[in-house]
């Protein structure tokens, strides 16, 4: 008796070691929350970067990420008053037909498609959510502004343009509210933003309008400590003011780049013109290495919010 007896102890024993694995394992996959970013910022936050050059090797590390990573974009407003709009996995962007002209090219692609590509690979047991919302020549004094005003607006010449926070709250609001409750967090914002922060005023004043909307958004959406990376564009003072910044908030960084083509972050620009004038922007070598930059400053400082 006392051996059928401890038979009976030992395999009950075994199927209650394997219902709680079982059930550990379930419950661990159950708490495992889509991790979304969000971006925001002007045409080089839209992109430009020539997508008809991605190579075999990042087409198939793209397809790789699409199975991981969805992608909403609300992104530049053509004449037409008619946004470019993405919602699928990430992808590169079918443009208007003026930006096909302009940079001679087909498809394009903004800092998400070479982030998410690096994303997915570091993290493929995670889902993302990227939201985007861009708009191209606009100023953080001015439409970008949380504290928008008509004053500040006009100064800029934006009083026409949409008010770019409230429309960038709204647009996330909108995907954001398709997730259940609680299956999701967000765990970093990407801002690319400050070209159009011209005139002493915008320039001087960009570290406090820029602080003000890390805030704000934290405060939002109660992510306190929420990662805000961004690139280092516009002119000195601008990126002096995002400097500064960078040094005295928490979890604020600056990505620095470089017109050395030598340098680790040189991120070439279209050498050719538009109209007689240079069309500037990041080209497919540059928005690549932009991306990277961005997925390497977020992997060395913040991957505890992914883990």
């Amino acid at each position: 008796m006392n051996y059928l007896k401890n038979i009976y102890i030992k395999n009950n024993f075994f199927l209650t070691t394997l219902f709680l694995l079982f059930t550990g394992v379930l419950l661990g996959q159950s708490v495992r929350k889509t991790k979304v970013f969000i971006l925001a910022g002007q045409s080089n936050m839209d992109g430009r970067g020539n997508a008809d050059l991605l190579s075999k090797e990042e087409l198939i590390a793209l397809k790789f990420a699409q199975e991981r990573i969805q992608f909403y974009y609300k992104g530049t407003i053509n004449d037409g008053n008619d946004p470019i709009l993405v919602n699928g996995p990430l992808d590169v962007t079918d443009p208007w037909p003026f930006v096909k002209k302009k940079f001679r090219l087909n498809k394009c692609f903004g800092p998400e498609l070479f982030f998410g590509i690096a994303l997915s690979k570091a993290y493929p047991k995670e889902k993302f959510l990227f939201v985007k919302r861009s708009q191209g020549d606009t100023s953080l004094y001015g439409a970008w502004n949380p504290n928008w005003s008509i004053e500040k607006a006009r100064l800029k010449n934006e009083e026409d343009k949409p008010k770019l926070f409230e429309d960038f709250i709204s647009t996330t609001d909108a995907q954001l509210a398709k997730l259940p409750p609680g299956s999701f967090e967000i765990v970093g914002m990407l801002w690319v933003q400050g070209e159009s922060d011209n005139g002493p005023l915008p320039s001087s004043t960009y570290g406090q309008n820029i602080s003000v909307l890390i805030q704000k958004v934290r405060d939002y959406y109660r992510v306190p400590k929420m990662p805000f990376l961004m690139l280092g564009v516009g002119n000195n003072k601008v990126i002096t003011c995002m400097s500064n910044t960078s040094k005295k908030s928490l979890n604020v960084s600056l990505i620095r780049k470089s017109n050395n083509p030598n340098a680790y972050n040189y991120t070439p620009i279209y050498t050719h013109n538009w109209n007689g004038k240079p069309v500037g922007h990041y080209n497919y070598t540059g928005m690549k290495k932009i991306g990277n930059m961005f997925f390497d400053t977020y992997q060395k400082y913040y991957t505890n919010f992914i883990n």
